[in-house]
């Protein structure tokens, strides 16, 4: 859909104009937005807070998704048929967290150090209510592992609106692209299934601190992230190969070095206090066999385990299963890496992380179904297009739906495991194609959406990154330094002038405009 020729430029992108998707629902409330409407003028109804509220509902959705299982009445198979499962209903009881454990320093547990730290923060409020209902005697007597849930379903809203508030941020002139997280399918499933979201909330937090020239900040908020769930390393590794593409590796030093301190900070003091305990996230990590939705796991089951290790014994570690995916690993970053200084114009930091995200996904020997909230900020914020991201977070639903089928068995009215395996490669189809159309937007930048939809745009998200020319190029197999070093970027070479791709011209309107989120 194209803007009406003389209509007067907005201060943003109007996705009613842009996106068919939002054109087509904008018929609910009257329509697109008009030629002459004025953006920019609302008192109270701004982008950020629409885009709140959006969150809002579709957190109260998954609430009302998740709340038959908060009591741990799991009788009849109920967290499967009513697709309410959520690790922290039997990890309360398995953990001791309602007699008091601490993570960590009572119990092992198999979470990073702020993730069992979220954990006792809920359970402490879980055993404050406890203690409260005895004074207080208008407060409802419920099982502590329903306060437990609650609180921690809270929690992770909070994280929800925060991830919100930073995409937000990092979309520059296209505030709207918020409404892609705030209205997710995949948040509806999976917001409180693990306690991922605060994870990727830290993550999305240090990208903006990037996106907003603060290096030291965004390193200590990835350090808090890799605290949490350890994928917001490979955020640090993007940065890296974009930095040494346009000279920058001295700020990228900064970052990675402030995400060392963060995380030695919240590590150190409890891998002192409990050191066996506190490295049982690696030791788990290793001996975990393959996931029941990885592609490893469909390939022993069609092979009758005859490769890789072959059966396990108990707490036996699958140690070629390891080193099979530890090269694919390398040769994904290797691939990533070479597409970011290849490139005919250096690729936008959230296109070059949703690709290693997702193609660490794909490739692991792990995907539970909530580590698709990992993608979720960085598929928004990559590719931008309703329809190619509401289908694939269809996939996401349907791989959760038979998930619990499986897990419930087909002598309970569940399903056989091949239909299982035939959802999960729907949704690595999904991702595949995804990944294809965002490596196709990296090497024919003029087709990237957020660059061509404003001009001078380069890249909203990044920060010393934005506009700064090259340094160093591939060609061939050679690194060699930029022919176009302190002008324009190589993409001058096909039409694309200063990182804006189709020659288009700042008409002075480059920098974040105004009332996007106040």
């Amino acid at each position: 859909m194209r803007v009406p020729r003389g209509t007067p430029r907005p201060d943003r992108v109007v996705p009613s104009w842009v996106d068919p998707v939002a054109a087509q629902a904008s018929e609910a409330v009257g329509g697109p937005w008009g030629r002459y409407a004025v953006t920019g003028r609302a008192w109270f109804w701004t982008p950020l807070r629409v885009c709140l509220l959006f969150a809002t509902c579709v957190l109260a959705l998954a609430w009302a998704k998740q709340a038959p299982c908060a009591s741990g009445d799991w009788s009849g198979s109920r967290q499967y048929t009513h697709l309410c499962y959520s690790d922290a209903v039997p990890l309360f009881g398995s953990y001791g967290l309602g007699d008091g454990a601490l993570p960590y320093l009572d119990a092992q547990v198999e979470y990073p150090v702020l993730t069992g730290a979220l954990m006792a923060l809920a359970a402490g409020g879980a055993r404050l209510y406890a203690g409260s209902t005895d004074s207080v005697g208008l407060l409802p007597d419920v099982p502590p592992v329903q306060v437990f849930t609650i609180l921690t379903c809270l929690l992770l809203s909070v994280c929800a609106l925060v991830l919100v508030r930073a995409v937000l941020g990092l979309s520059g002139r296209r505030p709207w692209d918020a409404a892609m997280i705030g209205l997710s399918p995949v948040l509806v499933v999976h917001a409180f299934t693990n306690w991922d979201l605060l994870a990727v909330a830290l993550a999305t937090l240090g990208m903006l601190a990037w996106a907003r020239s603060r290096p030291a900040l965004a390193g200590a908020l990835l350090g808090l992230g890799i605290a949490a769930k350890f994928y917001p390393v490979l955020l640090l590794g993007v940065l890296l190969v974009l930095c040494l593409r346009a000279g920058r590796v001295r700020a990228w030093g900064r970052t990675a070095a402030a995400a060392v301190l963060a995380w030695s900070a919240v590590n150190a003091p409890v891998a002192l206090a409990a050191p066996d305990n506190w490295s049982w996230f690696f030791v788990f990590s290793r001996q975990r066999p393959a996931n029941p939705e990885s592609i490893w796991n469909i390939a022993l089951h069609a092979t009758g385990r005859r490769i890789l290790d072959g059966p396990l014994e108990a707490g036996e570690a699958p140690a070629v299963l390891n080193a099979v995916v530890t090269v694919c690993l390398l040769a994904l970053a290797a691939g990533v890496a070479w597409l970011a200084l290849a490139a005919p114009v250096r690729p936008r930091v959230a296109q070059l992380a949703f690709l290693l995200v997702a193609g660490f996904l794909l490739l692991n020997k792990v995907w539970s179904p909530q580590f698709s909230l990992w993608l979720l900020p960085l598929a928004v914020l990559a590719r931008p297009r309703w329809r190619s991201l509401l289908l694939w977070q269809a996939t996401e639903v349907v791989v959760w739906v038979v998930t619990m089928l499986h897990y419930l068995g087909p002598d309970n009215r569940g399903i056989e495991v091949e239909w299982f395996f035939l959802g999960v490669l729907g949704r690595d189809v999904a991702v595949l194609v995804l990944m294809a159309l965002v490596v196709r937007d990296v090497l024919r930048p003029d087709g990237d959406l957020v660059r061509t939809s404003w001009p001078g745009v380069d890249d909203p998200a990044g920060g010393l990154l934005d506009r700064a020319p090259d340094r160093w190029v591939l060609r061939g197999a050679r690194l060699v330094r930029s022919a176009r070093e302190g002008g324009a970027q190589e993409g001058d070479l096909l039409g694309v002038r200063g990182g804006v791709p189709g020659g288009l011209q700042d008409d002075g309107a480059v920098g974040r405009p105004r009332h996007l989120d106040q």
